[in-house]
């Protein structure tokens, strides 16, 4: 088999590359601010209290608080009180993350090692246990703190300190910090690293390096069971049949999808009436194409009594039309080959030649590289030449070898999710793993388990 930077990555099972996560607690785990109305001292200088060498030889329990209060307050010229007042106030602020915490728990119930590491001085670790429940702090097979360590991040120290007593392996573990520092000491050491700085950016990062993005996205297609709208640029939604027919298409379950047909074995985009165009809409090959290679319900006879009626609406030079309606001429190279598509798969691709030859000129002459009328981009082009390649060995025999140049020409340029899923798809029908685009499809799910833009 051939390899474009190709893999099938399972995050299931003994094959899932990642079974320890590292997680900070100020700022991840728990959430405060540097601010407050009743603070007695300023954010900018309690700030730089913080990031002073007097708080890290605190933190690393190299001085009490007494000493530490009047090192820096005699350093920034404040009242030894007031930074403990502001201390103290700040605290009352701290509150666990309950979003994290969450996600924290179903990662600890898939079997992942879970630990805590974090620059917190012996009296602020005793004040933070109170913070979270008993249950919460469980979650934890260890925390590691800067005061116990006699190290603190980013120092390289500190990491070989935990990597030493937990054992982990650090190419399989994954690192979740709010200081950009401590994240990249982290990476040097081989973990994956995650900057924390939203919510919802990290447990979706979370979930995509952690979860079965199998399982999150039939879920997720369950929830949406006979409901997949359509939307348009301008944000409106609508039901067609054509996206109906590539969830069945790539499904294989038609109890998730919900398709009209206007009479046996024809079908239309729309359902129903028509939207953002003329008020009568002719049925089309390309719809009506893709919907008789997939659905089980219109019987052998009727599909070729439609197949017929398609060769009624070649042009002069043979080449298959879009619509069922002479006046409305157009052609796509798209639909062409999904009209290829069902007649090879009934014994009939000898019976559109002349749209065969110009398939292939297209695809020799990457006439499709910025996509076509009614396709965009070059790669649901691809897609849907792979699915008359395996549709027929004829086809195979005589594209396969140009085709597959074209797909490899393909390979790691920018694409939405859609885009990236078709690439890979249409890869593997000449052999081709493109493990580069499946990690960055991959990324690209979200918290809910679908696949956004």
């Amino acid at each position: 088999m051939a390899s474009a930077d190709v893999h099938n990555t399972s995050v299931t099972g003994n094959s899932r590359p990642y079974n320890a996560i590292i997680f900070d607690l100020g700022g991840v785990i728990f959430t405060w601010s540097v601010s407050s109305p009743e603070s007695p001292l300023p954010a900018n200088v309690f700030r730089r209290i913080l990031s002073s060498s007097h708080w890290f030889e605190y933190e690393k329990g190299n001085l009490d608080k007494d000493e530490v209060y009047s090192l820096v307050a005699k350093q920034f010229a404040v009242e030894p009180a007031a930074v403990e007042n502001t201390c103290q106030i700040l605290s009352d602020f701290l509150q666990s993350n309950k979003k994290v915490l969450e996600v924290i728990r179903e990662l600890k119930e898939m079997g992942f090692l879970i630990y805590a590491m974090s620059n917190i001085s012996v009296p602020d670790w005793e004040m933070l246990k109170t913070k979270a429940t008993p249950a919460e702090w469980a979650l934890f097979d260890h925390t590691f703190t800067s005061a116990s360590a006699r190290q603190r991040k980013p120092g390289v120290g500190f990491f070989n300190h935990v990597i030493e007593k937990s054992g982990i392996d650090p190419s399989r573990t994954i690192f979740v910090d709010d200081k950009l520092e401590n994240v990249v000491t982290a990476r040097s050491f081989g973990m994956h690293g995650i900057v924390f700085d939203d919510d919802s950016k990290v447990i979706k990062d979370l979930k995509n390096l952690c979860y079965d993005p199998v399982l999150r996205g039939k879920r997720f297609l369950a929830s949406r069971r006979k409901n997949f709208k359509s939307v348009t640029s301008n944000n409106i939604e609508f039901m067609e049949n054509f996206s109906q027919f590539l969830i069945l298409l790539a499904t294989g379950d038609e109890s998730l999808v919900d398709y009209t047909m206007d009479s046996p074995g024809l079908f239309n985009f729309f359902q129903g009436r028509s939207l953002l165009t003329t008020e009568f809409f002719s049925n089309d090959l390309d719809t009506t194409s893709v919907g008789l290679t997939v659905v089980s319900h219109v019987n052998e006879a009727t599909k070729h009594e439609i197949m017929d009626k398609m060769l009624l609406y070649r042009d002069s030079d043979g080449i298959i039309q879009v619509y069922f309606d002479h006046s409305r001429p157009r052609m796509d190279p798209g639909v062409c080959v999904n009209v290829l598509n069902l007649f090879y798969q009934y014994g009939r691709g000898h019976e559109l030649s002349a749209t065969l030859d110009w398939v292939e000129q297209v695809l020799k002459n990457r006439a499709y590289i910025s996509g076509t009328y009614y396709y965009v981009g070059a790669d649901h082009f691809l897609f849907l030449v792979s699915l008359l390649l395996q549709n027929s060995a004829e086809v195979r025999k005589r594209l396969g070898p140009i085709f597959k140049e074209r797909v490899m020409e393909r390979i790691g340029t920018e694409g939405d999710s859609l885009t990236l899923a078709v690439r890979i798809l249409a890869a593997t029908v000449v052999d081709l793993v493109d493990e580069r685009d499946y990690k960055s499809l991959l990324s690209m799910q979200c918290e809910d388990g679908s696949w956004g833009h």
